[in-house]
């Protein structure tokens, strides 16, 4: 079936990252592997494309696109080479819609610039180690001086990506006590430099997958965090996070049928070539059927994201429909990966084959932005459950 979510610019667009992959990020994306991050450099060639700007208004030097769309064709070709844009994921997807909906004109003035160039990247800091992201359990603490001017921060965060390279870091704190009847009330989001005493990059993380994108620890220790620097309402961090899962949870559905689609390239390409018994790998009827079956998945996956797609470009889709996509998308893909790694046999269990590196990558989808028990519960409750 003919995609119609695409037009021309679209597909122009795709051309230039897959030139811009295959010349600039293949030959050098096995030492990123092995180092745990890309180069911080590549972060300003990212700007020079404009990939990072792409949502950023035109006004503080982006290109103001309002659709996914063109996300999702990054994302394509991304998960197509089975590489990594290291921790511009959490820059773009997580951090720009929290500045953009919240930052006064004067923050967005300072920040967004070199948020479009690389010169300033960020990261978003909200699980904690023993308690993730349940409000109730925040121990990270940001009082207010006696005069108004600033927060004193201090506490730890993990599972930051982007956390290393990281110049601006958006950290949820306990601004305030919890109200009796509101534990969320009092948390406060505040973006902090990274260049500020008692600001400290801890460990860097050695997670499953992703292996690039740059996930740390962070600590702070009497972190001075100027009051100009809080983006939007004092004490009202959660429902500002919470505005924003419908977004997350379709670029995370992005990213699972990009991953997906891509894992069905690699099997059948790999199928096609190995041979069993003097005879091609894919000329074996299990193999054909189960090619057939994971494209019929792909297929169903596609039609799930764009649609999505054009609810989001529309404006109208539900935190209901966005959790529906991600649960569904993620689900899927997961299925489809593992049957297409296990037609690559023993070679698909390497660690640097293209199909185990996207086995990996793609396992944490079922659990970041709302693991898959909570969507079904969100799904449940919007069908009066």
């Amino acid at each position: 079936m003919r995609r119609t979510v695409f037009d021309a610019e679209h597909h122009a667009f795709r051309a230039t990252i897959r030139a811009f992959i295959d010349s600039e990020v293949v030959p050098s994306f096995g030492k990123w592997y092995d180092d745990g991050l890309v180069p911080r450099e590549f972060y300003y060639r990212l700007g020079e494309l404009g990939v990072l700007g792409m949502e950023v208004p035109v006004e503080h030097g982006g290109s103001g696109l309002e659709s996914f769309r063109y996300r999702a064709v990054l994302a394509e070709e991304i998960a197509r080479a089975a590489v990594s844009f290291g921790g511009s994921s959490a820059h773009v997807s997580r951090c720009l819609p929290l500045i953009t909906d919240l930052a006064t004109a004067e923050q967005q003035q300072r920040w967004l610039p070199g948020f479009a160039t690389g010169e300033t990247m960020f990261a978003l800091a909200v699980a904690e180690p023993g308690t993730g992201t349940e409000p109730a359990g925040m121990r990270t603490t940001a009082p207010m001086s006696l005069d108004g001017t600033e927060y004193l921060l201090n506490g730890s965060k993990t599972f930051v990506t982007g956390g290393v390279h990281a110049d601006r870091v958006i950290v949820c704190a306990r601004t305030a006590p919890p109200n009796a009847d509101d534990p969320t009330y009092g948390l406060s989001l505040l973006v902090v430099d990274a260049a500020a005493p008692g600001y400290r990059v801890g460990r860097a993380l050695d997670t499953l997958g992703r292996k690039v994108s740059d996930t740390a620890e962070l600590t702070f220790t009497d972190v001075r965090v100027p009051v100009a620097d809080r983006l939007g309402d004092a004490h009202r961090a959660q429902s500002h996070l919470a505005a924003q899962l419908p977004r997350e949870r379709l670029t995370i559905a992005i990213g699972a049928h990009a991953h997906a689609k891509a894992a069905v390239r690699f099997a059948y390409r790999f199928t096609t070539e190995r041979t069993a018994f003097a005879h091609p790998a894919a000329s074996f009827q299990n193999t054909t059927f189960e090619l057939a079956a994971c494209r019929a998945e792909v297929d169903a996956v596609e039609a799930v994201v764009d649609r999505a797609l054009a609810a989001n470009d529309r404006g109208d889709l539900t935190p209901a429909d966005a959790a529906s996509a991600k649960l569904f998308c993620t689900e899927s893909a997961g299925r489809v990966i593992d049957r297409c790694l296990q037609l690559h046999g023993g070679i698909g269990y390497l660690a640097d084959s293209p199909i185990a590196r996207l086995y990996a990558d793609h396992r944490v989808d079922r659990i970041m932005g709302g693991t898959s028990d909570v969507l079904r519960t969100v799904i449940a409750a919007e069908m009066g459950l």
